[in-house]
């Protein structure tokens, strides 16, 4: 298992990303894959550093854990920001609206989990865990 700890700043984004490109390339993703791990992983990151941190105007560590298996990638995001599920969000209702009325943004956590082969949440000793699974082709 590898594993970085980072401060929950918009700061840590791209090095975050480098952690994530490098566990996609180790687990030999196909890009399709990597694009919709990439995304995912992207919205837990900045709703973590946005809602989780900024907005609660506390500052907190994220730590990123990256396990590989012959079976699928397991990424987990761990935050120390206030318990939010985000499976308890349910289908966004503005995507039953035509595109051109839709506002911007509200759909993040809904494209997260349908971009992963598997998503789990719980909160455990104070802190928040995003689990994003990613199985790997078979060859």
């Amino acid at each position: 298992m590898e594993q970085i700890t980072l401060p929950g700043i918009m700061g840590s984004h791209a090095a975050a990303i480098e952690f994530l490109s490098r566990q996609a390339q180790r687990a030999e993703l196909d890009p399709k894959a990597e694009g919709k791990l990439h995304l995912a992983f992207d919205e837990i990151l900045t709703n973590i550093i946005t809602h989780g941190y900024a907005e609660q105007g506390v500052a907190g560590d994220i730590t990123l854990q990256a396990e590989l298996t012959p079976e699928a990638l397991t990424l987990t995001l761990e935050d120390a920001a206030p318990p939010f599920d985000p499976r308890n969000r349910a289908k966004p209702a503005i995507l039953e609206s035509p595109l051109e009325s839709r506002p911007i943004g509200g759909v993040g956590i809904y494209l997260t989990m349908q971009s992963v082969d598997r998503f789990d949440y719980n909160y455990r000793d104070g802190k928040n865990r995003n689990i994003l699974v990613m199985n790997r082709a078979r060859t």
